[in-house]
């Protein structure tokens, strides 16, 4: 679970409501302060169990780069943005035709495309289904596949759990002890337990099966990307505790795709070292850019 280190919103962020055709979106929105913007927007997509709130201490750095917008998204079922009652709604299928409706109300230009962790297989989803919308794509911290290790245990406990005990339980018995005893700070805690309680239990149930059972798409992404002229970033910080990062760096190959590894850093890179993240996406969606003309 990634775990914000504040949530005072920075210069220039707002929360708002997007409407689409797939249903209306929580998001978070960073716009550049001054100026006249002239680069592509961006989204940002967080993980299993995150929120656009996962996003906080990189919007504002990224926008002042002369971004358009800068958005990032509860999913359907995350914290703010409602959800149904199906596992079923929560596929990554489901779940990236979201995104691709999310990045043709930010149209008409082309737009960075950014998946964290769970949030990688979905928006790859999207970017297989038709490339053009978008201006590159960045895989943070996500995998050429299902999950395993400790994070898929923690799944697998999860979606156990979920059915018998509710969110409220799974909280107070586990989550909430977990983050005190971590030294989380008490207004974090108590965001922290809010999306807990908010997230759909359908939505944590179907995403855990899908982050449990996802097929690896590695090569169909790599020719739709190659075919398309989009690049691909793959980051991940040095430490990271999901799909480790020998596994990431063999995903880059396979998509002959850029490569940063985030020093200090675990799964949550946005979050951990924030400046050197915002930096690295800056750098790859300009040299994208760049590329385009």
């Amino acid at each position: 679970m990634s775990t914000p280190r504040f949530l005072d919103l920075p210069p220039y962020v707002r929360r708002l409501d997007m409407d689409t055709p797939r249903g209306t979106f929580a998001v978070l929105e960073a716009l550049p302060g001054s100026g006249v913007p002239e680069r592509c927007p961006a989204l940002l997509v967080p993980g299993y169990t995150g929120s656009k709130e996962d996003f906080i201490a990189v919007l504002h750095t990224l926008a002042r780069a002369g971004r358009r917008r800068v958005i990032a998204v509860d999913m359907r079922g995350q914290y703010e943005t409602p959800g149904g009652d199906d596992p079923e709604d929560y596929t990554c299928t489901e779940l990236g035709a979201d995104i691709m409706a999310l990045l043709d109300v930010l149209g008409p230009d082309r737009v960075h495309l950014v998946g964290h962790s769970f949030g990688g297989l979905v928006c790859r989803e999207t970017v297989i289904s038709d490339p053009t919308r978008v201006a590159s794509f960045t895989l943070m911290s996500s995998g050429p596949a299902a999950v395993g290790g400790a994070s898929a245990e923690n799944a697998h406990a999860l979606r156990a759990a979920l059915p018998e005990l509710g969110t409220e339980q799974i909280w107070a018995l586990k989550l909430g002890p977990d983050a005190v005893a971590k030294g989380v700070p008490a207004e974090v805690v108590a965001f922290l337990r809010d999306r807990m309680l908010k997230n759909s239990t359908s939505g944590l149930i179907g995403m855990a099966q899908e982050i449990l059972s996802c097929a690896d798409r590695v090569d169909e992404l790599a020719k739709v990307a190659h075919d398309a002229g989009r690049p691909i970033l793959v980051i991940y910080g040095e430490d990271d505790n999901a799909w480790s990062p020998r596994v990431q760096a063999a995903m880059a190959d396979r998509l002959a795709a850029e490569k940063i590894v985030i020093p200090g850093a675990a799964h949550s890179p946005a979050v951990e070292a924030p400046e050197t993240t915002a930096s690295a996406l800056t750098a790859f969606w300009n040299s994208a850019e760049r590329g385009a003309r």
